[in-house]
């Protein structure tokens, strides 16, 4: 177990070597390849071209920077070639074509770069002895261009231990006293996709009020000292694109000239929303008093106008514009209700804003970086035959909630503009928000953004990214990913983030990081934390803030609610104990990136679960209601001390940065409702057994949920208390083989008594009972019906390894199949640390041809069971909620639709049903898929005998990911996740 933990662990670290070049840390110089960076008594100069980019300077500045972070001293930054006296060393980069020192280097034939000129972002490592100018060795780092050579530099920052994340995430920096560089000859690729970014958004509630409160007072809001932050980073994550802050309340990014010299100086090409035509905030910059209403059919000469300027004041700099037409405010565009009339309106309006752009920039359009994103209800108009200009950049939009909602049909996949995507790591709007904290699955972001790349969504990726904290992973695997999609698979996506925090933190947490992680992912893929209201918002105009309520999570059935809470309490447990053994330098760091993420998210759904069980145990009068009270109470206050001490970190640096109380609507984070019980005056006898979840009117007697000899679990008896006094307890079994692991006790509250069966005792029989008769000292008692099912045949070594009908349905884990069918084209994978039971199955890569379900030899996944019953079945198959990716998948064929997914549900031989997993956005079922990631699908079979039968689920939509299937013969009850699997247990 360990050879294999250190085996992967060293696969991780040797993709992740990828970004940072071939440049490692050494002991003192004693070969070659190696570089002596700082001594104690000396120090490379690091040398760059006056004439060369502004990026380059500054990555000079940051890397000279980052070598005083590590050794305490500085080295000197020297613009030109007279160096420094005694200068032994140096550390030489630049611009081909724009550095006297790189071109003087290539002249001599001392470096080759013939490998990347011309290329785009990249990048040579080279050690060169005697380069000139006196010195004796020079780390040389030339770039194709001016980002190849700054992100080749600071490559290096990495590999003496400065994390892009030193800033923004507090990641320590180790101290050394001698930096020495062992240097391999390294050539990098060109990134994967060719702008790469992220969109601030929704700052209002934590960037907006870090900002005004506290980073930037003297402006009283977001400017150029963070945006100089936000550049920076992108820089040191190899990015390239930013997509500026456009709430209303935040100062538009162009109205701060120095905003876009920063950009400039970063060499970052700087965007805007889909809703900011050419740049432009209309959301805070659109002045209806100066310039009319926004309104293109009755303004259009306002609007061009505006428009014309703004692109005159940008073009000075690297852009990649945005053709728009939406609303104010990030809403549908105010017209006619007629799409025909407002794809006329669009229409004409980005032929104008392309003309504008070919006139003030004096370029013909088709050289020009356009992009259109067909979001929300422009992707109607787009769909009714817009027609985009060949050489504009399609940027497919997912829902909002971390699905792709349309990639590029074949057609659109030969354009010359390709594709790019715009994907969320935070939402404000329909049907809920999720700003808090970002949870979105990291294989589920893999598997979503990986089909849109091979779908030609290389040219521009931009992550909605809210205010940057809380979704600083996020936006690093985003951009990882986005430099290079192909050292990525759904293991490395699944391990990637203990991977980055054994990267700020340190290597010898990863195996904790890694099952941490792994438990939060899941638990948070089922239900998002800000989901854990239960509520909608906007539902109704009288009700727009959501109306927490009950959750789906049951109490009394599977123990689902319970599990919930003990695999929180758990990984909290977890994430305090590393916190109390971690480094004082590293605690600040490993608070932000992960210990607040667990302990909230614990702490909230401890609230939420426990507020829940106290109003039904105040509806049974139960003494412990007031526990669950104070309990949900301590969670509600303790979210607010460890809020205020993320906000009080390093003195106060991130204050008001974080809070709870995002958006206009939630209420996801307000203490339940709680209610008190009345109770009686002496201690009162009541129980409640497993699985009884309706509480009156069902039946007059109490009765556990039958054993079964195949599955042989335990279940429980709750004796509860109804009285102020304690209550004296005790339980007899009608039978030996009735095995109640507690037998009297004495409690003011409640005590749960697990019930097993020793089956070496039990009689066999398919009809065998007993009961449990629970006392109490002042003469109450309760009766505990026991069933057992415990047939002479089948036997359990028959049935072993099969899924057996238990309690009346079978509940089976996609990944854990019989038998798999693949042919040439469809491959059948599992999913890690997706899915309710936390492993998917991918029924082949969602870019390759749909295939028909009704074909004999279809791809296909098999299931065997054993059912004691016949007739009809209900089955639900539990799969992803993905969409149809393309508009046009061709000809359908006779009697079939191309309308929506399908796979196929087919029992044995028998008929073939084809459920889907799409639906059209903001249709109820998408409400209900997206907020639990998962589409629950109903299909009814019928069986024709008792017996051992094979479930099969079809390959019909390639790239389905399938969940669960649950068989209901009748006896499945209410839960949110469904039962637990029921897979016979191996005999031994």
């Amino acid at each position: 177990m360990i050879r294999k933990t250190l085996l992967t662990l060293a696969l991780l670290w040797m993709q992740a070597a990828a970004l940072q070049a071939q440049v490692t840390l050494t002991g003192q110089a004693a070969a070659r390849t190696d570089f002596e960076l700082a001594a104690a008594d000396s120090g490379a100069a690091v040398c760059y071209d006056a004439g060369d980019a502004a990026v380059v300077e500054t990555a000079a500045g940051l890397f000279a920077a980052d070598v005083a972070r590590v050794t305490g001293r500085e080295i000197p930054v020297v613009a030109g070639q007279e160096l420094p006296a005694k200068t032994r060393c140096a550390v030489i980069v630049g611009t081909i074509g724009q550095s006297c020192w790189i071109d003087e280097l290539i002249a001599a034939g001392r470096i080759d770069v013939s490998a990347i000129e011309g290329g785009w972002e990249r990048y040579a490592i080279r050690l060169v002895d005697r380069p000139g100018h006196g010195v004796r060795k020079a780390l040389v780092i030339a770039g194709s261009d001016r980002r190849g050579a700054a992100y080749g530099l600071l490559s290096v920052s990495r590999a003496i231990g400065v994390s892009p994340w030193y800033w923004w995430a507090d990641a320590p920096v180790k101290h050394r006293d001698r930096l020495t560089l062992r240097v391999t000859d390294f050539t990098s690729e060109s990134p994967s996709v060719k702008y790469r970014g992220i969109f601030i958004n929704d700052e209002d509630w934590g960037l907006y009020r870090w900002a005004k409160e506290n980073f930037e007072k003297e402006l009283g809001n977001i400017g150029p000292k963070t945006y100089e932050k936000v550049c920076e980073l992108l820089l040191r994550l190899q990015a390239n694109y930013l997509a500026p802050a456009m709430h209303d309340a935040t100062t538009a990014f162009y109205k701060i000239p120095e905003n876009k010299e920063i950009a400039d100086r970063y060499a970052i090409a700087v965007g805007s929303s889909h809703c900011e035509p050419l740049g432009l905030n209309t959301a805070s910059e659109w002045d209806s008093k100066t310039m009319g209403e926004w309104d293109y059919v009755n303004n259009r000469a306002g609007v061009d106008r505006v428009l014309k300027e703004r692109v005159e004041t940008s073009a000075p700099y690297e852009n990649v514009y945005t053709l728009a037409l939406r609303g104010l405010h990030d809403r549908a565009m105010a017209g006619s209700e007629d799409l025909d009339a407002r794809k006329a309106t669009m229409q004409e309006a980005l032929l104008a804003q392309r003309h504008i752009l070919a006139d003030v920039l004096g370029r013909p359009a088709e050289e020009i970086p356009q992009v259109f994103t067909p979001y929300k209800e422009v992707l109607d108009v787009y769909n009714r035959g817009l027609q985009l200009p060949d050489d504009v950049t399609i940027i497919w939009p997912d829902d909002n909630y971390g699905y792709m909602k349309r990639l590029s049909s074949p057609a659109e996949q030969k354009r010359s503009g390709r594709s790019g995507v715009y994907y969320h790591s935070s939402y404000l709007g329909r049907p809920h928000d999720y700003l808090w904290m970002n949870t979105t699955s990291p294989t589920l972001m893999y598997e979503e953004l990986r089909k849109a790349y091979d779908s030609t969504a290389d040219r521009v990726w931009l992550l909605n990214a809210g205010d940057i904290k809380s979704c600083e992973f996020a936006v690093d695997f985003f951009l990882a990913m986005a430099w290079d999609i192909d050292s990525f698979d759904f293991r490395r996506a699944a391990d990637y983030r203990a991977e980055w925090m054994s990267g700020l933190l340190g290597r010898e947490y990863f195996d904790r990081f890694r099952e941490i992680s792994d438990t939060f992912y899941h638990l948070a893929f089922v239900r998002k934390p800000e989901f854990m209201g239960w509520g909608y918002q906007w539902a109704t105009d009288k009700h727009g803030k959501e109306r927490n309520t009950d959750t789906d999570f049951s109490f009394t059935n599977y123990r689902e609610a319970d599990r919930r809470l003990e695999d929180y309490a758990r990984i909290a447990g977890q994430v305090d104990a590393l916190m109390d053994r971690m480094p004082e330098a590293n605690k600040a760091c490993f608070y932000q990136v992960f210990y607040y993420p667990v302990k909230a998210c614990e702490l909230l759904n401890r609230m939420v679960l426990r507020g829940q069980q106290n109003r039904r145990y105040a509806t049974q009068q139960r003494a412990a209601t007031d526990a669950l009270a104070a309990e949900s109470r301590m969670c509600h206050d303790s979210l607010q001390i460890i809020t205020a001490g993320y906000n009080a970190l390093l003195g106060g640096k991130w204050n008001h940065v974080m809070t709870m109380k995002q958006g206009f609507a939630a209420s996801y984070f307000q203490l339940p409702e709680l209610r008190s019980a009345q109770l009686a005056a002496q201690a009162r006898l009541e129980i409640q057994a497993e699985g009884e979840d309706v509480m009156k009117g069902l039946r007059s007697f109490h009765m556990l949920p039958t054993f079964n000899t195949f599955l042989r679990r335990s279940y429980f008896v709750d004796v509860y208390n109804k009285g102020r006094e304690p209550l004296q307890w005790s339980v007899s079994a009608s039978d030996d083989w009735i095995v109640p692991n507690r037998t009297a006790g004495t409690t003011r509250t409640e005590e749960r008594i697990e019930v097993s069966v020793d089956w070496t005792k039990v009689p066999v029989g398919d009809e065998v009972s007993g009961c449990l008769t629970i006392a109490a000292a002042n003469g109450e008692s309760r009766r505990v019906l026991v069933s057992v099912f415990n047939p002479a045949s089948p036997t359990r070594e028959e049935l072993q390894g099969l899924y057996v009908q238990h309690n009346g349905y079978i509940s089976i884990p996609a990944a854990d199949f019989h038998r798999k069918r693949e042919n040439d084209v469809i491959r059948i994978r599992p999913v890690p640390n997706l899915g309710v039971e936390n492993t998917a199955l991918q029924l082949g890569d969602p870019t390759l041809p749909k295939q028909n379900t009704r074909r004999r030899e279809v791809p296909c996944v098999e299931y065997d069971f054993y059912t004691f019953e016949q007739g009809s079945v209900d089955v639900y198959t539990y799969v992803l909620p993905t969409f149809v990716i393309s508009a046009d998948r061709g000809y359908a064929g006779h009697e079939a639709t191309n309308l929506e997914t399908q796979y196929g549900v087919c029992i044995d031989e028998g008929p073939v049903m084809n459920p889907s997993t799409s639906s059209i956005e903001y249709a109820q079922i998408w409400y209900e898929s997206v907020l639990r990631n998962c589409r629950v699908n109903k299909t009814t079979l019928h069986i024709g005998k008792p017996g051992r039968h094979t479930l099969k689920i079809l390959c019909g939509d390639a790239g389905t990911v399938l969940q669960k299937i649950v068989l209901d013969f009748g006896g499945m009850q209410r839960s949110y996740q469904g039962p637990p699997p029921t897979r016979a247990e191996k005999v031994h």
